[in-house]
């Protein structure tokens, strides 16, 4: 079983100063949307080093009329910069393989560190070698970073200066399975994962694979067999389990802006009952405002997820073929990245992990 204790409410008279650090792709947007309406954050930078001196509004007119949008202008990403604007905690909204090369500086300035990217996610620097075909360029920083899933990591996240948030995909997956591993419901035959995203999952960038008329009218499989986020989720997965979990995962683009949706196959232990599995999320998620339990045989839709920090997850059980079905929904760009985010910044200052995120 699962315990959770809520850190005690600091002082909230100071907004916390935050930096947010590639401010410029669409998880920095959605990062900047959140913070925007965060009643104790105030955004002191923005950086970009192609938007550099150009008005925040200018690149996100959808913030106009926010006064502190409408103050802000990106900056280059530079730490002593950051620092002297009086930012204590730095959003890193990069991709991986940049990330790192911000991290270790800001954290010898004295910021805690929320990194969106896939850098300091990894426990392993071999894995992550094998998985993104470089070395990892900072593996001293490795064992001080923190798997920030926020249902499961509540205490450590509390206390940490470095946060790894989790990729949207193994968000997905992994907060239907933990539970049901970590109270050794599951056999050990080869879980298979399908996994669907909308196209803001690549990235803000040109490319033609993920212009409108090639991604519209379309669905396809890609990175298979060996998805970067295999190497994460196999991690997490092992660690709840207490053993080598075997699994399959195939990841499909779809033709939608954003949300994600995960179908999980898997075998029960001789004896477990679905009564056995919804005991199992009952007492796993109770009081975490927001993974939303739909219960036994109830499909998620992204349309009821989309912009939210929710994450939906239904359950079924396939008599004929003797396999569980799990499902669940989320928007790969909020609780898959910026919005688990906030939520461990909530944790970070001990706010109530909602605030600010309970918007529709």
């Amino acid at each position: 079983m699962i315990t959770y204790s809520a850190p005690s409410q600091k002082n909230m008279s100071s907004p916390v100063k935050v930096a947010v650090v590639g401010a410029s792709g669409y998880s920095g947007r959605e990062l900047l949307r959140l913070l925007l309406l965060h009643p104790h954050a105030e955004i002191v930078a923005v950086t970009s080093r192609a938007l550099a001196g150009k008005p925040l509004v200018s690149e996100f007119p959808r913030l106009r009329g926010f006064p502190q949008a409408e103050a802000l202008k990106f900056i280059a990403p530079d730490v002593a910069a950051i620092k002297a604007l009086g930012a204590t905690v730095a959003f890193l909204a990069l991709p991986h393989g940049v990330a790192h090369e911000f991290a270790g500086p800001l954290l010898e300035a004295g910021l805690k560190v929320i990194d969106l990217s896939a850098d300091f996610r990894l426990r392993d620097a071999k894995v992550y070698a094998e998985y993104y075909d470089h070395a990892h360029p900072a593996p001293a920083l490795l064992d001080e970073a923190v798997y920030a899933l926020s249902e499961w990591r509540a205490d450590e996240i509390k206390n940490a200066r470095l946060i790894a948030c989790p990729g949207c995909y193994p968000t997905s997956v992994l907060v239907p399975l933990l539970p049901l591993l970590k109270a050794g419901l599951l056999d050990e035959s080869p879980i298979s994962v399908s996994s669907m995203s909308g196209v803001s999952g690549a990235g803000r960038k040109e490319s033609i694979p993920f212009l409108f008329v090639e991604c519209n009218e379309s669905v396809r499989a890609y990175s298979v067999p060996k998805h970067r986020h295999v190497s994460e989720i196999g991690q997490e997965l092992d660690l709840a389990a207490g053993r080598k979990v075997r699994f399959t995962f195939v990841t499909h683009l779809i033709p939608v802006n954003q949300g994600i949706c995960t179908t999980i196959f898997a075998g029960l232990r001789e004896g477990v009952t679905i009564d056995d599995v919804s005991a199992a999320y009952a007492s796993a998620y109770a009081g975490r405002p927001f993974v939303r339990l739909l219960g036994k045989n109830q499909c998620p839709d992204t349309k009821n997820i989309t912009s939210t920090n929710f994450i939906d997850v239904g359950w079924a059980f396939d008599e004929r073929a003797g396999r569980l079905i799990l499902m669940s929904t989320e928007d790969n760009l909020v609780k898959g990245a910026s919005g688990q985010a906030v939520q461990n910044f909530n944790l970070v200052h001990g706010f109530p992990e909602e605030t600010g995120l309970m918007v529709v």
